[in-house]
């Protein structure tokens, strides 16, 4: 008990002399505590943002799907088994079913048909969007989740080749206005009535091969074909389940079959034109993650900077106060005591300056959540997340270790009686 009191008398003995050596030196004593609140501020905002940014592109990401194959027409560039280069290869919709028997790994997969020269009309609104065939399989893998009252193409349009329509929705909003429901109504396709049986739900997507999914109407398969008789198709797009590696495989697999029945190299990557989104996902985490890291490198320097501020007005305190410290070391204080001293005055000062850093940092995040819904879309919500504060934490902390350390381990190294004659 009575060591307890002793250590407490001690501390309390510390915050008495920081207290009074702040009080003597208010100016100093703000602009190093200044310095810490700016780059608590930086490091926590910048690592805030970053996190944001990642998390809401890749939430943007999959509005495109994930785990996403697409198989487009390409140009052969190699001559092979005695045909030239430069031949046109196009798709066609038995391909689906081959490539669906010959690669088991593929879970769902789907033809697309693509029409940019209709046009949509609901009374006097009229629109010419990309009109889309597709399977039911396509609206899973898409993410073509619908408004409630709604549904997506199913099995049964396409078996009786049903005229239904399903309207991404700013395409909605134009022809039947914000307010109007949409659902069971019609809308012409080149003066065809087609009844609308859903609406796309609100999604942000940054990425598109054609056009945004907002924008377009999808039909069945079957019925675009009734309509349009194409002979070939625009793009074969499949979902697969596996790692990176798996979908490479994958995509292997897919130059090796097509380029069986259509005579050209597997090799030839032009033969085809693929995009492998499991490829470009793991580019896109790689591109944010840099960016967090340089972001958090950015603040760690700001903060950094601040520290060395801390450092040399403590090694001016530890000058200042060098009588001080050869009376204390005379009358028996050790050297850990002196080290002790100076070590909690830096962490004091880099705590008052971490603490205020952070409501800060915590006000401008609570300010930015209203911000518009479109740099939202970009940007995400930036908060404070325990991942962020941890690592806020750790950074500071390490800041304030070393701008305590030197100045703390000068002045338990000084001579006591050179100190006396200072």
């Amino acid at each position: 008990m009575k060591r307890i009191a002793v250590r407490l008398a001690y501390v309390l003995s510390l915050l008495g002399e920081f207290a009074r050596d702040m009080r003597a030196q208010k100016k100093r004593a703000a602009l190093t505590t200044f310095g810490i609140v700016w780059g608590t501020a930086a490091v926590v905002l910048m690592m805030a943002v970053g996190e944001s940014v990642k998390r809401q592109n890749i939430i943007n990401a999959r509005g495109l799907g994930e785990g996403l194959i697409l198989i487009f027409p390409g140009t052969t560039t190699k001559p092979y088994e005695g045909f030239g280069i430069g031949r046109s290869i196009m798709l066609r919709k038995e391909d689906v079913q081959l490539l669906r028997r010959e690669i088991p790994q593929i879970s769902m997969i789907s033809e697309e048909y693509m029409d940019w020269r209709s046009f949509l009309r609901v009374g006097e609104k009229v629109r010419s969007p990309a009109v889309t065939g597709v399977s039911p399989e396509y609206g899973t893998m898409r993410n073509e989740i619908p408004r409630q009252g709604g549904r997506f193409i199913n099995e049964r349009d396409t078996r009786d080749h049903r005229k239904v329509v399903f309207l991404g929705y700013d395409l909605k909003n134009y022809l039947f206005g914000d307010k109007t429901e949409a659902v069971g109504s019609y809308v012409y396709i080149n003066n065809i009535p087609f009844r609308v049986i859903g609406v796309l739900t609100r999604k942000v997507q940054n990425s598109s091969y054609n056009s945004r999914d907002k924008d377009r109407a999808f039909i069945p398969s079957t019925t675009f074909e009734d309509i349009y008789a194409p002979r070939y198709l625009s793009d074969i797009i499949a979902k697969q389940d596996l790692d990176v590696a798996g979908s490479r495989q994958i995509v292997k697999r897919i130059y090796e079959v097509l380029g069986k029945k259509y005579v050209f190299a597997p090799e030839d990557r032009d033969a085809l034109n693929v995009w492998n989104t499991a490829e470009f996902m793991e580019e896109f985490y790689l591109f944010f993650n840099a960016l967090n890291i340089f972001l958090v490198v950015m603040g760690t320097v700001t903060l950094a900077v601040g520290g060395l501020g801390v450092t040399n007005i403590m090694h001016v305190v530890v000058k200042e106060r060098t009588r001080e410290i050869g009376i204390k070391r005379a009358v028996g204080a050790d050297r850990w005591v002196i080290m002790a001293q100076f070590f909690a005055e830096t962490f004091f000062i880099v705590f008052v300056g971490a603490v205020i850093g952070f409501a800060i940092a915590w006000g401008v995040t609570a300010a930015v959540a209203g911000i518009p819904q479109s740099v939202k879309d970009v940007i995400g919500v930036p908060h404070i997340d325990p991942v962020v504060a941890f690592f806020s934490i750790l950074i500071i902390s390490v800041i304030a270790f070393l701008a305590g350390f030197f100045p703390a381990r000068k002045a338990s190294m000084l001579d006591p009686i050179e100190c006396l004659r200072y």
